[in-house]
């Protein structure tokens, strides 16, 4: 299986957990950078996943350089690939592309969900997992 699959299986398998902010572990709870952590453990990923951050700054270049420092872009259609969305004003959202549509955690309905189709968002950037940098950007 490659590695993109493997990070698209790694998210479909956290459907249903519940939605809880900072959350890494499906079975405590995950928020959209956990659900990106889940899928980058599956693939064997070094990417740091932050624990106190705030994607409500807005600050879509400086995430987006951030993610850049360890995975190579990719298309947002892809299966398995990391999108980084923008849902409203001033918010941020990472997400993993499967097939037939997109894994999120929604804290609207408080649980991890599968939407069918094209993210609802404007996807603003999207990274292939298996195509690490091998620690470029490492501060």
């Amino acid at each position: 299986m490659t590695p993109e699959r493997r990070a698209a299986a790694a998210a479909l398998g956290c459907v249903g957990a519940r939605f809880r902010l900072h959350g890494r572990e499906p079975a405590h709870g995950l928020d959209c950078v956990g659900v990106a952590a889940v899928a980058a453990r599956a693939v064997g990923c070094a990417m740091p996943v932050p624990s106190g951050y705030r994607l409500r700054s807005g600050d879509a270049a400086g995430v987006a350089a951030t993610i850049d420092g360890w995975l190579a872009r990719g298309a947002e259609d892809a299966e398995g690939a990391l999108l980084l969305a923008r849902p409203g004003l001033g918010q941020l959202h990472l997400a993993i592309g499967v097939a037939g549509g997109t894994v999120h955690a929604d804290a609207g309905l408080g649980r991890v969900v599968m939407r069918p189709g094209a993210p609802p968002w404007p996807v603003l950037a999207a990274w292939r997992f298996g195509a690490e940098r091998a620690g470029e950007g490492e501060s």
